[in-house]
């Protein structure tokens, strides 16, 4: 069962606020588009040497490993270079001297047995590097996952508004991943290439300058090849990646909502959707793929025209008399190595760039200011009274759009206060508010007199617990769901909180009792019996603020009355807000408001405000007129 994070638990998207709530993704009118030809949220790629800093500093957080690599890539570099060398002795062991083949056995035995022990002393170090490079991407990868998870955790509700799920999760498993295989093959190649081409440098120069200057000119004409198409890649790969979180968000979407998709049989354009997204990507990534495969050939080739080159112009000087044939070899094999490396970073760039690309996407969402929280003001919460005062509030998701409009209302600790109002009137609004999910624009919002602002986020959480109509269970127990709103409770208290909530009830008749196991969002229980556990969990928390929202407006009448005898029993003794589209629920409130235009126009008892025949008589009479008649 996951950790709590202090918060009510409760799925960001579920407080929007109605039509008031944020509108809509950010996203400019050009671009790859989403769902439903929705922008695609794409983050401008920051600086690259900035990213890849930021990578160096997550792979030296393993320092012990990054030190053992790279001795072991020391070593297995040095054993590389001394291969050639060896293999040109070898052949300079065999000589033509006057028509006649000279070899001189005892030194060529020697070497060969030399060159043995290197192939065979390279092959365990390249092993060896292989393991502790594997090592290191996942522990890499296992620090970077934690650290983004643990950022997710506080972040503001306002991000989960803003950005799709899917995308989200992208980053979490997809963006990482690419890291992680990128860290594993990249880093050593890294390592050893930098040592290859300063020891394949050093060497050449000393066994023949002019024949180094000969190999070094083709260098130029890499560099300008390589940097030519990087260019164009770096944004494809990007651009994929974002696709990709697109399409994820997409998938997640579908699946979640599977049933109102059938039910409107919105297969076949649910399918066009995907197949647009899933055809941009595949575009996409067959052009920065292709580009990508373009690298590796045109090195080979760059690769050939060295090699003829030292072969040419080795000849000519061997000729001469300059150099024996064995340097020659050497230089041959040093030109490769001197190549491999700047090779095998133009076979690697794609994977490279991907993994720059995700670790953009993965900082991104770092980068994102946490959820504030200035509050130093500690509270008694066994002696809280639950007093609620909203004086003069303003609030709006959308800047110039407000919800809240001077939004006053006082409520006494252990009363029972209704919200009702239109659709998008502000009624989730204010619970939004109170729950610090949302800060306020202006105005003031305080708990036993003291401003919300000024108490840490924990506290205030921990004074309330909300029910809402859509349930959020986790795939465990019965009993772990339950345990949700009080980690430490014990059985006992699990079974007094299943009693309050009446669920016990329905829990003792099945097989494994408390044990039973719940699917993914509870799926195998019905919306009552999830409710119920809502509530149950809700009363094990022990709350002095309970709010309900909208608790009962998907059940039957039946089940209804169950939940809210169940409600009844947990609002003794708490200062209670209840949000209720069904008016015939909230009969036995201390006192209803009735909101519209994000202010209060309506308050009192329900025969009083039906005996004024206003705004509540209105909502009432369109509710019941229908059963009257």
């Amino acid at each position: 069962m996951a950790e709590p994070n202090n918060r009510p638990n409760i799925s960001p998207a579920q407080f929007r606020g109605g039509p008031g709530g944020p509108m809509g993704r950010p996203g400019g009118p050009g671009g790859p588009r989403g769902p439903r030809g929705m922008p695609l949220v794409v983050e401008k790629p920051k600086d690259a040497r900035k990213t890849i800093g930021r990578l160096l500093k997550y792979i030296g957080k393993n320092k012990y490993l990054l030190i053992s690599m790279l001795v072991i890539v020391i070593f297995s570099s040095a054993l590389t270079l001394l291969a050639p060398t060896l293999q040109g002795e070898a052949i300079d062991a065999i000589t033509i001297t006057e028509q006649k083949l000279s070899v001189d056995f005892k030194r060529l035995m020697l070497l060969l047995v030399a060159l043995l022990v290197v192939y065979l002393s390279s092959s365990l170090l390249t092993y060896i590097q292989m393991r502790i490079s594997i090592k290191l991407s996942q522990s890499t990868v296992h620090t970077m996952r934690a650290d983004l998870f643990a950022k997710l955790e506080h972040l503001p509700i306002k991000y989960f508004d803003t950005h799709k799920h899917g995308d989200i999760m992208s980053r979490m498993t997809n963006d990482v991943e690419n890291i992680s295989n990128t860290v594993s093959t990249s880093i050593s190649s890294l390592f050893s290439g930098a040592l290859t081409i300063t020891g394949c440098l050093v060497v050449m120069l000393i066994r023949s300058p002019l024949l180094t200057l000969v190999s070094l000119v083709t260098i130029p004409l890499t560099i300008l090849v390589s940097t030519k198409l990087s260019k164009f890649m770096r944004k494809l790969f990007i651009k994929q990646q974002a696709l990709l979180g697109s399409l994820n968000g997409h998938i997640e979407e579908n699946v979640t909502g599977y049933k109102t998709l059938a039910a409107f049989s919105r297969e076949q354009e649910c399918n066009k959707e995907f197949a647009n997204i899933s055809n941009e990507l595949k575009s996409c990534g067959v052009k920065a793929n292709a580009i990508g495969g373009v690298m590796g050939p045109l090195m080979n080739v760059i690769g050939n025209l060295n090699f003829l080159l030292i072969a040419a112009f080795g000849g000519y000087l061997a000729f001469n008399g300059l150099i024996t044939v064995g340097i020659i070899q050497a230089f041959l094999s040093y030109s490769k190595q001197f190549t491999r490396p700047i090779n095998e970073l133009a076979h690697q760039y794609a994977a490279i760039l991907t993994a720059i690309a995700g670790a953009d996407r993965v900082f991104a969402v770092m980068d994102n200011p946490p959820e504030a929280d200035e509050g130093t003001t500690s509270l008694d919460i066994d002696n809280l009274r639950g007093d609620l005062s909203f004086k003069d509030v303003v609030f709006s998701y959308k800047e110039g759009e407000p919800v809240l409009k001077g939004f006053n209302l006082e409520v006494k600790g252990g009363q029972k206060i209704a919200i009702v109002g239109a659709t998008g009137a502000g009624k989730t609004t204010v619970v939004n508010l109170l729950t610090r999910f949302y800060d306020i624009d202006s105005g003031s919002i305080s708990l036993d007199g003291v401003d919300i602002t000024d108490i840490p986020k924990d506290q205030l959480r921990k004074c309330i617990s909300i029910v809402l109509q859509d349930t959020i269970l986790f795939s465990g127990t019965i009993a772990e769901n339950i345990r949700y709103g009080k980690l430490d409770a014990s059985d006992e208290d699990i079974a007094r909180a299943a009693a309050i909530s009446n669920s016990d009830v329905f829990i003792e008749k099945l097989p494994d009792g408390y044990n039973s196991l719940l699917s993914e969002s509870g799926g195998n229980l019905s919306q009552g019996q999830r409710q119920l556990l809502s509530i149950a969990r809700a009363a094990l928390a022990d709350p002095k603020i309970l709010i309900l929202d909208e608790a009962t407006s998907s059940v039957d009448t039946r089940t209804e009355m169950h939940i809210q005898n169940a409600m009844i029993e947990l609002m003794k003794g708490r200062t209670s807000l209840i949000i209720a589209h069904r008016l015939s629920t909230i009969r036995d409130a201390d006192k209803i408001i009735v909101i519209d235009g994000g202010v209060i126009v309506e308050e009192g008892g329900h025969e009083e405000l039906l005996a004024k025949k206003g705004r509540y008589y209105s909502l009432y009479q369109s509710q019941f007129a229908g059963i009257a008649t």
